[in-house]
């Protein structure tokens, strides 16, 4: 296959006027960052029926509980769980031989990114569903997209689940060149699908809303800060900005520090730009840049600074269920329930119930929320100030004034005005 531009993808962002949301952390490179105010092929592992299936997906739920096992018990909103949702399909099951398959974005199955809560969704729907054949391959380059998609399709997936935005060009050629699989493409945004492709996006812009309403409600000094990933990424840039006008809506002189960095794997490098903020007075700490951004919350929940995780629940993977010190210290996380719109839409494929098109997560569908706090003890009246704001999200009283193709403010030359 030949890989599309990534410039493409701008082109049909710029020219697509809706406001879903779109890609997620994805990407790799050297750190290089700004800061404002306001394959090589991984080996497909196998997960196929018989004893080394069995063996590795207990391992995974032994090393990474999954954040849906535990649901939110201090009034954030319906956080069902893959069991739960399992229950719902009253019995179903996979034919005999049916398969399906993972490709993660440049990160592992257990990185405590999206990457690993989609890997989540798929391993809750492989027990479910009772699917006997099933693999997945981690993604070391993105000059690898195209390869391990076709590596991906030689064992013949009824489903195939690709991972990331910028993947999206090679989804999408795959998806045509081969109708008869189920294309699953997670923060893949397009103007016009496929038949057999669903494109994931969220509204990332509400998450970070949520967030900012937090950190802006657990400040002390009137600083927060944001650690952020790649700033060719709008779903990046939607968390930024939707960060920013969550932390002014609960304080209109607060000050936001934020940086986006070139890479999303440099767990170092979110540290020291967590340590910079603090050092400049902020006392809440928002990853928005996969390991980068948790490399961040992990140094500042260290120090003792409140600290907000990303995409999933981080208290369970970054923070090792709270073994991991400064646990205390992790208010929450801006959740996006990648591993749930995969249960489902595996089950939509199983069904032959499966069509072409985008699905957007939001505040409204449950596909955005919070998580718990856990370890943490927050101040009285906090918990009860981000609820009412995710509701009015959800309910459309809020809304971030932020545009849902490009992650800029709506009247400022964003690609939705």
């Amino acid at each position: 296959m030949t890989k599309s531009p990534r410039g493409l993808l701008a082109i049909l962002f710029a020219f697509a006027l809706v406001a879903a949301a779109c890609g997620d952390d994805d990407g790799d490179g050297d750190s290089a960052a700004t800061e404002e105010t306001t394959a090589t092929e991984e080996t497909t592992e196998e997960t196929t029926d018989g004893e080394e299936a069995a063996e590795e997906e207990e391992a995974a739920d032994e090393e990474e509980p999954a954040a849906e096992e535990e649901p939110a018990a201090d009034g954030t909103s319906s956080f069902i769980t893959l069991d739960e949702e399992c229950a719902t399909y009253d019995g179903l099951q996979a034919p005999e031989g049916w398969r399906v398959n993972l490709i993660t974005d440049i990160g592992k199955v257990d990185d405590g990114t999206f990457n690993q809560f989609a890997f989540e969704g798929m391993t809750a729907a492989v027990d479910c569903f009772g699917i006997a054949e099933s693999s997945f391959i981690e993604t070391q380059s993105e000059a690898d997209y195209a390869a391990n998609i076709a590596t991906s399709l030689g064992s013949e997936p009824d489903t195939l689940i690709t991972v990331g935005f910028l993947i999206t060009s090679d989804t999408e050629e795959a998806a045509n060149a081969n109708p008869d699989v189920d294309f699953i493409g997670i923060d893949q945004f397009l103007v016009e699908y496929p038949a057999n492709m669903k494109g994931v996006i969220f509204n990332e812009d509400e998450s970070g809303y949520i967030a900012g309403v937090l950190a802006a409600s657990l400040s002390e000094t009137g600083v927060v800060g944001v650690v952020a990933g790649r700033e060719d990424v709008p779903p990046v840039v939607k968390f930024v900005n939707g960060y920013t006008v969550g932390a002014q809506s609960v304080n209109p002189d607060i000050r936001v520090l934020s940086i986006y960095n070139e890479s999303f794997t440099d767990i170092a490098k979110g540290a020291s730009d967590a340590a910079q903020f603090i050092g400049e007075g902020a006392d809440v700490i928002f990853g928005a840049g996969g390991q980068t951004g948790s490399g961040g919350i992990a140094a500042a929940a260290e120090a003792g600074v409140w600290a907000i995780g990303v995409d999933q629940d981080e208290y369970f993977t970054t923070f090792n269920s709270g073994a991991t010190p400064g646990s205390e210290f992790l208010a929450s996380s801006a959740v996006k329930r990648v591993d749930l719109v995969t249960f489902r839409l595996i089950a939509d494929s199983i069904q032959e119930q499966f069509e072409g098109g985008a699905l957007t997560g939001t505040a409204a569908n449950d596909l955005i929320t919070y998580a718990e706090a856990h370890d943490a003890q927050l101040p009285d009246g906090v918990t009860e100030t981000v609820e009412a704001a995710r509701v009015g999200l959800a309910d459309g009283s809020i809304t971030t004034g932020i545009c849902g193709i490009d992650g800029l403010f709506l009247g400022e030359g964003s690609g939705c005005d």
